[in-house]
């Protein structure tokens, strides 16, 4: 475990609906014999994270139901049809009080990025004040790290399906690019045809 790890805690959203996938959340779709959001959570402790913070949305009962997610914080969030902007304020509030000094956001649907691109971008906290994020061919993307002087200007600027986005266009060059593309691959499970990318 590193040192990084241990003041982090991983940030699963995976409280989506699935709209485009015939109303299926991501969560509860198959891989590797288990829902996609146990396989997503063990990335994120298998890359260095003590510490699990999962956001659950759409038919959260039946995810708490069907996925083993043992040590996780699981985290509802009501308003999850809002988009990904709710999920992640949800998230950060969640980690009020942990002593966190950053959280690493990962997205459930991304199941080409494994525990190495974690670890890397964990490996680019240098404080509370620290932004990072995985890089593909130098395209920025997930898993996102963000140090916790900057959650409550996230959690201002998250609204519907952004993120962080307009707050790390905002901070741009304070951002460390952490090249993960020889690693992870940050393709989507948005459509049917992603679907062919789940084992």
């Amino acid at each position: 475990m590193t040192d990084n790890g241990d003041r982090t805690v991983g940030l699963l959203l995976a409280a989506g609906g699935g709209r485009r996938l015939g109303g299926r959340p991501k969560a509860l779709l198959g891989h590797r014999g288990r829902p996609l959001v146990e396989h997503a959570a063990g990335v994120l402790r298998a890359g260095g994270c003590a510490r699990v913070h999962v956001v659950l949305g759409a038919r959260a009962d039946e995810v708490r139901a069907r996925a083993l997610l043992p040590d996780c914080v699981l985290v509802d969030n009501p308003a999850w049809e809002e988009g990904m902007g709710a999920s992640l304020r949800a998230g950060l509030d969640s980690l009020a009080g942990t002593g966190a000094r950053a959280a690493l956001v990962s997205l459930v649907d991304q199941p080409g990025i494994g525990p190495e691109a974690v670890a890397r971008v964990l490996g680019a906290l240098r404080s509370p004040e620290s932004l990072a994020s995985a890089a593909y061919d130098g395209v920025r993307g997930h898993p996102v790290l963000l140090g916790a002087a900057h959650w409550a200007g996230i959690a201002a600027t998250a609204t519907g399906d952004r993120g962080a986005r307009a707050y790390l266009r905002e901070h741009a060059e304070g951002i460390a690019l952490v090249e993960c593309g020889d690693v992870a691959e940050a393709y989507d499970i948005d459509t049917e045809a992603d679907l062919a990318h789940l084992e």
